[in-house]
């Protein structure tokens, strides 16, 4: 895109947009109505295209400095924009067209230490429009506050101390954040700056201190860099500039001899001097890692000495060690060393192991050699008496004895001119000193300065030798020539003639590159070797006796032949040798011009002078990676190279083809050719193959072919004659392979076994796994023989069959037709029934919701619902009644039960009282759960002291357990223990409001959804079993026809107001008509205020006006084989819209029955029979037995006969159908209440509650458990998940899920009943940690909830790791909670009753427990056996 309206009247490119694939657009375009997008087309494409794309832009110097014209920054917003998208943008500064429009911003100060807090930062903006809105100042993720403004200024408060960055060594001494302005009008950040925050207290010397760009101070006294210089110690000590800081200063270099006692003078500045309390000074060297610290003495501000003492260090190898020197003050202040100063260690015998090498040695060193001792040492420790002691300095500073250890080369030719090395020991000092003293063979051989080492190596050029000279020894005096100066060498060197005899290839490119090859005879004699070709140098590669190697340089004479010349040293070998220069290969094309991207595919090239190179390279470059591959010639005009690989990340390898950056040759040193310009050689992906199963083994029949699948296996090339050459081994053997573009597919060799295949295709190698051949089993001549007769028998024994057969088929095909019709009757009706399941579960979820319209939720006070709980089934329990004691005993029984309270008050006996009870065996688990539930009446109004009486009980009950071995698992499984019943019973406490306020809800529309789910089907009177159930065992097994009925039912509280219709079923029997009238009737009247169904009778008002009363049983009941039928609407043929009434009962009826029979046998009783109101264990058996009436023997029944009673006909089975496919209607009735199981267990399994908080209760205990497996080291979390399933949701809500009538007051039917515990046996295995393995026998209700269990699983780990994650609740929180809730249920029981009941364990086991009083110390101690015994006395009745 290009715009011309530039100022400079140039004009400018500002984007580049790929808007169609391929080929070029044509001119037509058109704009679309709103001017906001381009039609663009191609020959085959139509593309829209934005006019502009602002939004690309990031930042407002981007957006404007792009030059697209048309886009802003709107400055608020902070984005890149057009001006009418932009609101506001016609007001000042709010919308930037040009860039010195941008928003700018500088703070003041722009640095602060990390120990400032709560600075005041003003911030200078530019650009900016009025912010009358307000604005944050943000410090990116550590804080953010309110802005102030003042005109063009932001004042900004820094973070307070918590937020401000911990600033780490590691990281500098700094941390910049960026200081954002966000507008609160927009809530966009529209401007920031770099803002630093600093940290001095990193530096721990004093230079890096004050040389940081901060505000830096050194406290010198204190050895601490700070902000603050006012933090210092003295005023003295506060150093602002480097050249105030302590220092040591430059030294010489500092020499120490190993062993020898010597102290280390350094010089200084700044030196502080200790203050009382501080240590003095120290050097510390680091020797090989071994850290020497030796005392120190500072004479002054600018001088320290290291005192006395001797160092050394490890081995020979090294004669000079410099060593790390550190000066330290009070133990670890350091003094800076900018310096750098080191202490170099030396030993003079170290790798001096002759008189020359010693008196070489740095003169600062003072080494010696030491000629009685043979080494090299200092004076003081060369015994003086019986050894003289060279130095370098003195007159007779030379060594005697020189030595010629080996010389090189040891051969060269006559004419001089080679250069031979010398080496040895005591080769003189000085270069004088050999200068003129070293003959070779007899030859003068002339020493070279630059190659003399003084004492161990002279290097010197040969002179010519005379032809009679031939060989000889070398010979050299150091500065005079007497014996003891006088060296002579072991070798001989000789003199050589050389000869050249040919050279090979003759020819070679004009580029060069060529390696030739001359052959000779003692080529490899004197130092230098120089070949040319003519007038070019022949660039020497090696050499030995018999051949020379040299590589050509490209000719400038073009082509011809030239001369060879050979020179070694002075002598130039005179043979007529002679090299062709020739044209430079050319390549004339290639092919195929593709391969995969790991090459060594085969490619063939045709060219010219091919033949002249010696080793050819094809080669490809890459993302700047080079590879290449070897080729063959096979004339001068064709050789076959194998394809370089392309340099591709293997990880990354694209799907595409990918072109090479260069391509060509590497031909000797011919440069036209290493990039063909001409060729488009192209890299496909590699062939990808994939395993042949997840076991890597295919078993194969043999002669099967292999397959083996992958992609790519034929490149895309065009014309698609591509072919890769593929190989594929099956053990060692080929085999014949065909190619699709995604198989392989190989004719399977002869072999039988295991075998591995692989697959080569380029340079690569695949296994996909192992092919087992299985082989055919050849059959032996018995087996044949046996086959045949066999074969014979059964060929006459089917001929008999078929006769027979003939003549039974006619029979049967008349049975089949009848079965056949069976069938299909049969096959229909499980369809029928699956459809109508279906339907079901669509439709009655949504009816179900609509509903249940939250009629008020019928909550039992706080003293019924606790009494449900602590003492379930019983009504009128004695703690709710005052004291019944005869009056004569009144004052003495209320006396001793308030001393009684007061023992049950203190921890001691409380404790031992509850251990004595539980260890007798005649106390029942009944006892043990009427003792915990009187207990915690009593200390309702006590509920820290009942806590901390739980908290060590349980402990106690964690302890025993872990003893007797028992799976930690089991702890609080059942109710065994005093402890365990207080737990759920302290549940029940504290959780009531929690109930009231969340969960009560969610349980409450699951028991009405339930009821009405079941309602909306038949249910049987009498066993109970329902058409919709959630259990197998109530769920009707057969079909059953009924209709819904609408009755209009009159108002029995005022008969003019309008009728309420009513929902019925046609198969209802009369109790449960009356049943359903009253819950429609009574809908917002808790259950124990509503008329029961019993004292009413329901009254059939016909349009004639007649008035009839419909009961279960009357004289119309049908009576058929000793079964009897209660009444339903169908019997009295009741139609829909009928006009009912309920009335007050009747004595009598014209229809009734005689009373006798009437209330001996009225269905009232059969619901009554299963009607429910006791604990949890009474309801075992859930189908209740159906009794014959006692005197006519005649049975009960309503819509199914009991099973037991065989009445119905095996030859039935026309209409009988397989029961379990009525066991859809679980599901059916599963998944419309499933939305309600949902919402209970989300809402009991979450911590935050609709606003509510997680009950503390709940948090206290968990963290209580958590304690208590710590500290028995139970790290398993299974256990610690299952203490928690245990204590809370198995103890208290199953409770609560299987019997709401605690909570609520309500009624509950047994088919209500089954299904809750359906639910409630989900709530379980939910909390459970074990997996439960599933088939087709495990129990229905498991297997229907298999699928949400994993999900309500994961709830309850995430529930019970949300609490573990939540903080910890102090004791203090805790108590003033239980202080809170003991203070509104003060009164809700009679404590002295519950004492009363209390006591009446004391008198059974007076003894016990006086006996464990008597054993306790501190129950002696606060002498409670006498205080009970007190009690015991004023109790007893003949008293």
């Amino acid at each position: 895109q290009i715009r011309v309206d530039g100022t400079t009247k140039n004009t400018l490119e500002y984007e580049i947009v790929q808007v169609v694939d391929t080929g070029p657009i044509l001119r037509d375009m058109a704009f679309s109505v709103d001017h906001e997008h381009l039609y663009i087309m191609s020959e085959k494409q139509l593309t829209r295209v934005p006019v502009e794309s602002c939004s690309q832009y990031e930042t407002c110097s981007e957006c404007l400095g792009s030059g697209d014209p048309h886009c802003g920054w709107c400055v608020l917003h902070n984005t890149c924009t057009r001006k009418e998208r932009c609101e506001r943008s016609s007001e000042p500064r709010r919308f930037a067209s040009e860039m010195k429009q941008c928003v700018r911003l500088t703070v003041h100060p722009n640095n602060i230490s990390v120990s400032q807090y709560n600075v005041l930062l003003v911030l200078e903006t530019y650009n900016v429009p009025e912010l009358s809105a307000g604005v944050n100042c943000t410090f990116e993720d550590l804080s953010e506050m309110d802005g102030l403004v003042v005109g063009s200024q932001i004042q900004c408060i820094s973070p307070a101390a918590k937020e401000v960055p911990q600033i780490i060594t590691e990281n500098g001494d700094h941390h910049i954040v960026q200081l954002q302005l966000k507008s609160k009008e927009t809530g966009m950040t529209f401007a920031s700056t770099s803002f630093v925050f600093y940290n001095c207290s990193v530096h721990n010397s004093c230079l890096s201190c004050v040389e940081s760009p901060y505000r830096c101070h050194w406290c010198k006294y204190r050895h601490v860099c700070t902000h603050d210089p006012s933090s210092c110690s003295f005023q003295e000590g506060r150093v602002k500039l480097p050249e105030d800081c302590p220092q040591l200063l430059q030294a010489e270099k500092i020499l120490v001899p190993v062993e020898v006692i010597k102290p280390i003078t350094l010089k200084a500045k700044n030196l502080p001097q200790p203050q009382s309390g501080q240590r003095g000074y120290e050097c510390i060297l680091n020797i090989q890692g071994n850290e020497q610290r030796v005392p120190a003495l500072r004479f002054n501000s600018s001088s320290v000495q290291c005192q006395n003492t001797s160092y050394s260090y490890e081995g020979m190898e090294i004669n000079s060690l410099p060593v790390e020197l550190t000066v330290v003050w009070n133990g670890n202040f350091n003094i800076d060393n900018p310096a750098q100063n080191k202490v170099h260690l030396y030993k003079c015998g170290a790798m001096r192991d002759s008189c020359g090498l010693c008196l070489k040695a740095d003169p600062d060193f003072e080494c010696g050699w030491c000629e009685g001792q043979n080494q090299c040492t200092l004076k003081q420790h060369c015994p003086a008496q019986d050894s003289q002691w060279l130095e370098l300095s003195s007159t007779k500073g030379k060594c005697t004895n020189p030595k010629i250890t080996d010389i090189n080369p040891v051969t060269g030719p006559r004419e001089g001119g080679t250069k031979v090395t010398i080496r040895g020991e005591n080769l003189g000092l000085e270069f004088r000193d050999i200068v003129s003293h070293v003959k070779v063979a007899g030859v003068e051989c002339k020493p070279l300065v630059e190659g003399y080492i003084p004492a161990e190596q002279i290097v010197c050029e040969m002179g010519e030798a005379k032809p009679s000279q031939h060989a000889g020894f070398v010979e050299i005096c150091v500065a005079e020539c007497k014996p003891e100066f006088m060296a002579r060498s072991s070798q001989l060197y000789y003199f050589m003639t050389l000869t050249l005899s040919d050279l090979k290839p003759k020819r070679g490119p004009v580029s060069g590159g060529t390696q030739v090859t001359i052959t000779g005879n003692n080529l490899n004699a004197g130092s230098n070797v120089i070949v040319t070709f003519g007038r070019q140098p022949c660039l020497f590669y090696r050499r030995s006796t018999k051949h020379i190697v040299c590589n050509t340089t490209a000719s400038d004479e073009g082509f011809e032949k030239v001369k060879v010349s050979v020179r070694v040293d002075k002598a130039k070998i005179h043979q007529e040798l002679q090299y062709e220069y020739v044209e430079d290969p050319t390549i004339l094309r290639i092919e195929p011009e593709w391969s995969i991207f790991s090459g060594n595919t085969p490619i063939a090239v045709w060219g010219t002078h091919l033949d002249l190179i010696q080793n050819p390279q094809i080669r490809a470059k890459h993302g700047g990676r080079e590879h290449v591959n070897n080729c063959e010639v096979q004339n001068s005009t064709e050789m076959t190279c194998q394809a370089p690989a392309l340099a591709v990340d293997p990880n990354h390898q694209s799907e595409l083809a990918e072109r090479p950056e260069e391509f060509g040759f590497i031909l000797d040193n011919v440069q036209s050719l290493l990039i063909l310009n001409k060729t488009n050689f192209t890299y496909y992906p590699n062939p990808i193959f994939e395993v042949f199963n997840p076991s890597g083994i295919l078993e194969l029949k043999p002669g099967s072919p292999i397959i083996l699948k992958g992609k790519n296996l034929i490149p895309p090339v065009a014309g698609g004659n591509a072919k890769l050459n593929y190989t594929v081994l099956v053990g060692e053997k080929p085999c014949a392979v065909t190619v699709s573009d995604v198989q392989l597919l190989c004719e399977s060799p002869n072999l039988i076994g295991r075998h591995k295949v692989m697959a080569r295709v380029g340079g690569m190698e695949f296994s996909p796994g192992m092919v087992y051949i299985s082989p055919d089993s050849p059959l032996s001549l018995p087996a044949i023989v046996s086959i045949a007769v066999a074969g014979g028998l059964l060929i006459i024994f089917i001929v008999a069959v078929l006769i027979a057969y003939k003549r039974k088929s006619r029979e049967s095909d008349l049975t089949l037709k009848r079965l056949q019709m069976q069938m299909d009757n049969l096959e229909s009706r499980v369809a029928l029934e699956c459809k109508e399941a279906f339907a079901e579960l669509q439709t009655d979820i949504h009816e179900l919701t609509s509903d249940l319209d939250g009629a008020g939720i019928p909550f039992l006070d706080y003293r019924t619902y606790t009494m449900r709980v602590l003492f379930p089934g019983i009504e009128d329990h004695p703690v709710l009644r005052d004291l019944e004691v005869p009056g004569y005993r009144q004052e003495r029984v209320e006396k001793g039960l308030k001393l009684f309270a007061q023992l049950i008050n203190n921890k001691v006996f409380l404790l031992s009282f509850i251990r004595t009870l539980e260890s007798q065996r005649s106390f029942s688990m009944r006892d043990r759960g009427n003792v915990a539930s009187l207990i915690m009446t009593v200390l309702q109004s006590k509920l820290e002291y009942a806590t901390d009486v739980l908290k060590q009980l349980l402990a106690d009950l964690i302890d025993k357990n872990l003893e007797s071995k028992n799976h930690p698992k089991l702890l609080l499984r059942r109710t065994e223990s005093v402890a365990e019943k207080m737990l759920t019973n302290w549940f029940t406490f504290l959780l009531y409001k929690f109930l009231k306020e969340c969960a009560g809800e969610p349980l409450f529309s699951l028991f009405c959804a339930i009821k009405q789910q079941m309602e909306k089907g038949p249910i049987d009177s009498i066993t109970g079993e329902a058409r919709y159930s959630l259990s197998e065992d109530k769920l009707i097994r057969q079909q059953i026809d009924y209709k819904t009925l609408v009755l209009s039912c009159v108002n029995p509280d005022n008969m003019n107001s309008p009728e309420i219709p009513v929902k019925i079923l046609n198969c209802d029997t009369i109790t449960q008509v009356k049943e359903k009238i009253l819950d429609a009737i009574f809908k917002n009247v808790p259950c124990s205020h509503r008329p029961k169904a019993a004292d009413m009778d329901l009254e059939w008002r016909q349009a004639s006006g007649a008035r009839m009363i419909l009961q279960d049983e009357d004289i119309t009941t049908k009576i058929e084989n000793d079964w009897k039928r209660l009444n339903t609407l169908a019997h009295y043929q009741v139609p829909d819209g009928s006009v009912v009434a309920l009335v007050s009962k009747q004595v009598t009826a014209y229809n009734a029955v005689n009373n006798s029979t009437v209330s001996r046998t009225s269905a009232s009783k059969y619901e009554n029979m299963i009607r429910y109101t006791g604990s949890p264990d009474s309801l075992r058996s859930r189908t209740p037995m159906i009794t014959p009436d006692l005197e006519s023997g005649v049975k009960m029944w309503h819509l199914v006969k009991n099973h037991e009673h065989g009445d119905q006909k095996e030859g039935d089975r026309g209409s009988k159908m397989v029961s379990e496919i009525y066991l859809t209607r679980l599901l059916a009735t599963k998944g419309t209440l499933q939305k309600f199981v949902d919402d209970l267990f989300e809402t009991i399994f979450s911590t935050a509650h609709r606003g509510s908080a997680l009950p503390l209760a709940i948090k206290y205990m968990f963290d209580f458990l958590d304690e208590q497996a710590d500290k028995h080291n139970i790290h398993d979390p299974h256990v610690r998940h299952t203490w928690k399933s245990n204590c809370l949701p198995l103890r208290f809500w199953v409770n609560m899920i299987k019997n709401p009538q605690f909570v609520f007051d309500i009624h509950k039917n047994s088919i209500t009943d089954a299904c809750l515990s359906v639910v409630a046996q989900t709530f379980m295995d939910s909390c459970s940690t074990s997996e439960h393995r599933l088939g087709k026998d495990s129990p229905s209700n498991k297997l229907l909830y298999a699928k949400d269990i994993p999900s309500y699983k994961n709830w309850v780990e995430r529930y019970y790791s949300d609490i573990a994650k939540m903080p910890a609740i102090s004791d203090q929180d805790m108590n003033a909670y239980l202080a809170e809730q003991s203070r509104m249920h003060m009164n809700e029981f009679n404590t002295m009753s519950a004492l009363s009941e209390i006591y009446s364990y004391v008198g059974k086991y007076s003894e016990e427990i006086l006996g464990a009083l008597d054993q306790d110390d501190q129950a002696g101690k606060q002498k409670l056996a006498y205080k009970l015994e007190q009690v015991i006395t004023l109790m007893s009745i003949d008293s």
